[in-house]
């Protein structure tokens, strides 16, 4: 069994440990807690794992946030991986800092990430875990606000919940979407 785990972001100095690269993060602390790097390849920077038998693609796009579909669709072709079994990793501006939200399927809330995936895949049925980012900005300053960073205390937030991120992921592999949905909902996981 092969998993497609997506972290959304964009590449660059300028980009790294902002609010909208909220999904390079996670995976970069999912792959460090597994022992893996990533590899500049094709459409994206990519590293695999293994747990249990599963095969784990990691993937941080290459494309920018805006094209990230073309990175997913030539990932799931390559790999030969399902719609089932890709997972999307990104930041949303609705949820409170480190409030995660797993769903099965849904619009794209606005994100452009989102919004190009599902025209590229031609659907909006596939999981995505949203990771809030809180949204304390003044009126016309939300992309300074995405395009900032996390002050100490959000950091520690980030932190604790990129460990929460690592277990949904392999919940999500093993157990599946509903399952993981249940288990990690009740734990206040996706309540806002």
């Amino acid at each position: 069994m092969k998993y497609l785990i997506v972290g959304l972001g964009n590449i660059g100095y300028e980009y790294e440990g902002t609010r909208h690269n909220i999904g390079f993060t996670v995976l970069d602390a999912f792959a460090k807690a597994s022992n893996t790097v990533f590899a500049d390849k094709r459409y994206g920077f990519v590293a695999e794992t293994s747990c249990r038998g599963r095969k784990l693609i990691l993937l941080k796009p290459s494309t920018y946030m805006n094209l990230s579909g073309n990175a997913v669709r030539y990932w799931m072709q390559q790999e030969k991986i399902p719609l089932e079994n890709v997972l999307i990793i990104v930041d949303d501006l609705a949820l409170p800092v480190g409030a995660l939200r797993l769903k099965g399927q849904g619009s794209d809330g606005g994100h452009n990430g989102l919004k190009h995936i599902a025209t590229i895949l031609g659907t909006t049925n596939y999981a995505r875990l949203r990771f809030g980012i809180g949204n304390d900005f003044s009126k016309g300053r939300q992309v300074d606000f995405v395009l900032g960073t996390f002050d100490s205390d959000e950091q520690k937030i980030v932190d604790a919940q990129a460990e929460t991120v690592g277990e949904i992921i392999k919940s999500f592999c093993f157990a599946g979407l509903a399952r993981t949905m249940n288990q990690f909902n009740k734990k206040g996981v996706g309540k806002e």
